[in-house]
């Protein structure tokens, strides 16, 4: 299944509450911290909704 490689690399101060909760919800505690989700719509979408406060790397293999 592949994976996607997710960065958090802004932070999320003077955002709204529902981002907020989204970067949460995606795993992320600290700045720069990298988390690996699979790709799925559900993942595509909480994304897309933070796409500039994160940084993604697509297509990662697993075993």
């Amino acid at each position: 299944m592949k994976k996607l490689r997710i960065k958090w690399i802004k932070s999320f101060i003077g955002y709204s509450e529902d981002q907020r909760d989204t970067i949460r919800a995606l795993g992320l505690r600290k700045l720069y911290q990298v988390v690996e989700k699979p790709d799925t719509p559900q993942i595509r979408g909480m994304i897309s909704k933070v796409k500039h406060l994160v940084e993604v790397e697509e297509g990662i293999e697993s075993a």
